[in-house]
């Protein structure tokens, strides 16, 4: 007799087979749930592998337009980025998949969902704060921390061969032990000869993006268009001729391939995990790097120099946070989203980008409705629109306290100037 239905995020790769054959085993009975978030997997492979090992449904769900539009456009309006380097491309996914993996089990009557994510990773982390803030009742079964599944797959190796008795064809071998994550954003490398991080990643691991000593040794000219910070046209040219795109998944989808088959968007760091343990990560980022970059640089055009300052110590670090930590669906999540679009109001134009070899290379950017940059004012070769003697005023308040702080100083030091 079956202890009930479990709702299973289910990738198709090593982990989450090996899981689905196990709840099978424990009495469960498994829809397998996958997401396709714009990650380069043969579906149908995926639906015969699930049902071949035993699950009695499964059930595939579109995600790319909501995981555009909800998602990666206002983290590109806020310049998402995650100590210094890593643009979320596997946290931004969470919600998304959460939120679909909810819908699933309410339809298929699911009283448990289940997931692949390691005891010592953040994802676990992410699923399940979305799936409890989705489905407060929720039961999550959470194989990698129960001790039963744990202490009898101790590692990958226990992994691969569990599957080879079982028959379940995976794509990681002994020979490339490392474990990966792809979505429309990005695909991340970690675990296997990554975890010692002196280890140069091999050159046929990166799967997306050409390695930028093979690009191309001509620069390629593309445009990026924004309204209100948001990506709206996307202008290429392919063997010559000029394209354009504006639907929001064909011009990521574009985005994407123009920033591949340049090199760029490669990452490799060691960063710090909300769970409190350091990992060490390689990230393909190809798509999201170009549009970030060319959003940064338009916001020096478009953007109040006090809205950007106020945004950028405040919005930007904390819902890169919120995402980092699986706080989306908070009251802090819900209240950081709501304070990115009023900086976007004018964030309206168009910025001209090279892509070189794993490089962006800024030509040009340009807007027809904001003013905030007078040629003629900036200009150090004519006195219209600001004179220089307005500095002298200017200067002489800013430095009322600044000789207030050098007098305490010279007295403190017997006259002696201060140490740089």
């Amino acid at each position: 007799m079956s202890k009930g239905k479990v709702c299973l995020a289910y990738s198709g790769g090593l982990d989450t087979s090996i899981i689905l054959a196990w709840l099978l085993e424990q009495g469960y009975e498994v829809i397998a749930f996958m997401a396709n978030i714009g990650q380069e997997e043969d579906f149908e492979a995926a639906r015969a592998k699930a049902l071949k090992i035993g699950a009695s449904k499964y059930v595939l769900v579109d995600v790319r337009k909501e995981f555009i539009d909800k998602v990666l456009y206002p983290a590109i309006q806020v310049n998402a980025i995650y100590e210094n380097v890593y643009l979320l491309g596997t946290a931004l996914a969470r919600p998304v998949i959460a939120k679909a993996q909810i819908q699933v089990a309410e339809q298929e009557g699911c009283f448990a969902v289940s997931h692949g994510c390691t005891g010592k990773g953040n994802d676990q982390v992410r699923f399940e704060l979305s799936f409890y803030a989705l489905k407060p009742d929720v039961v999550c079964i959470t194989p990698w921390r129960d001790p039963e599944f744990f202490n009898r797959f101790a590692g990958r190796k226990d992994l691969l061969e569990y599957a080879e008795q079982k028959d379940i064809p995976v794509t990681q071998t002994k020979s490339k032990p490392w474990s990966t994550d792809e979505n429309l954003a990005h695909i991340s490398f970690e675990a296997g000869i990554l975890e010692d991080p002196n280890t140069t990643p091999p050159k046929d691991m990166w799967k997306l993006t050409v390695d930028p000593t093979d690009a191309p040794a001509t620069p390629e000219n593309i445009e990026v268009h924004f309204t209100a910070g948001i990506p709206s046209k996307l202008v290429y040219y392919e063997a010559g001729e000029k394209k354009e795109v504006s639907d929001s998944v064909e011009l990521f989808l574009t985005a994407n391939k123009l920033a591949r088959r340049n090199g760029v968007g490669r990452i490799d760091i060691v960063e710090n995990r909300f769970i409190g343990i350091k990992s060490r990560g390689c990230y393909e980022t190809p798509g999201l790097t170009l549009l970030r970059a060319a959003h940064i640089d338009l916001e020096g055009l478009t953007l109040d120099r006090e809205v950007r300052a106020l945004r950028d110590n405040f919005v930007t670090v904390n819902y890169s946070r919120v995402l980092y930590n699986g706080l989306y669906f908070t009251p802090e999540g819900e209240y950081i989203r709501s304070m990115i679009a009023p900086a976007q109001k004018t964030v309206n134009g168009v910025v001209r980008v090279a892509l070189y070899k794993g490089s962006i290379q800024i030509l040009g950017r340009y807007s027809s409705t904001e003013k905030l940059y007078d040629a003629t004012e900036s200009s150090m070769d004519e006195l219209t629109g600001f004179s220089p003697e307005d500095a002298t005023g200017f200067i002489k308040v800013q430095a009322i306290r600044i000789k207030k702080y050098g007098e305490k100083v010279r007295e403190d030091n017997g006259d002696k100037l201060m140490e740089l």
